[in-house]
Formats: structure tokens, sequence, C-alpha cells
């Protein structure tokens, strides 16, 4: 069990450059847990993907794949750690969202953010790194 992080379902989801890794790590661990944030992040890109040009039935219909998949292993983090890891840290409520969760349920996040990789090296491990 693993928290997957929204690039990482990006990557899945969305074919591109990445998504051979990210099918190397659904198929070394398919219980993705994620917050529910992950839906509204995960919205955002693919805003930009329809920006430069994505059908809006495709956008659709890979949201609804995504959804169908992930809305079952959403887990809501605690709030007090959420905030405990904000007051010491900089990074966003959204990326400690992912910590959190990842820490509270004793589990890895898999993710391609740098800065949670270096500041969170007992928590979070990278696509690459996990795959191997």
């Amino acid at each position: 069990m693993i928290v997957a992080d929204t690039n990482l379902i990006v990557y899945l989801f969305i074919t591109g450059d990445q998504t051979p890794l990210a099918q190397d790590v659904l198929t070394k661990d398919s219980h993705w847990i994620v917050p529910p944030l992950w839906q509204s992040e995960f919205r955002n890109v693919i805003a930009g993907y329809i920006r430069r040009g994505m059908p809006l039935a495709q956008a659709k219909q890979i949201m609804a794949d995504a959804i169908l998949i992930l809305e079952n292993s959403q887990v809501l983090p605690s709030s007090e750690e959420m905030l405990d890891l904000i007051s010491r840290t900089a990074c966003t409520a959204y990326d400690c969202e992912f910590i959190a969760l990842a820490q509270q349920l004793d589990i890895l996040l898999v993710t391609a953010d740098k800065q949670l990789l270096k500041r969170f090296p007992d928590s979070a491990i990278s696509l690459e790194e996990f795959a191997r």
C-alpha cells in the first residue's frame, strides 16, 4: 500500500513519457491510497490539457476512469497532523495532506515532488526508486 501523489495519478491516466514508470509503480503495488484533495488537483491538471486542445469528451472520460479506480481509496488525513507539518515546513497545505496521510498510515508517499523527497526522506520516495 502506498500514498499516490497527483503527479503519479496524472502519469498513469494521461499518456505521456512518464506513463510506463507509473505503470511500473502500479505493477509493484496496486493498492494506492489518496487524500480527497487528489480530485481537485487532478481536475486542475486536466483543465490545462483542455486549454491546450484535449477534447472535452476525452477529459471527462479520463476523470471518470480515475474516479472509478480511486474513489474507494480515499482517506482523509488528520487535520492536526497537517497543521503540525505546515507549522514546521515551507510546504504547501496541499503537499502536507499527502505527507500527513503517508505518516498517518505509516506507508510511503510515491511522488515526483523534489521538495517533498528532500524534506521527507523517511516518508516520500521517487517513482523511479519505488519502481526498482
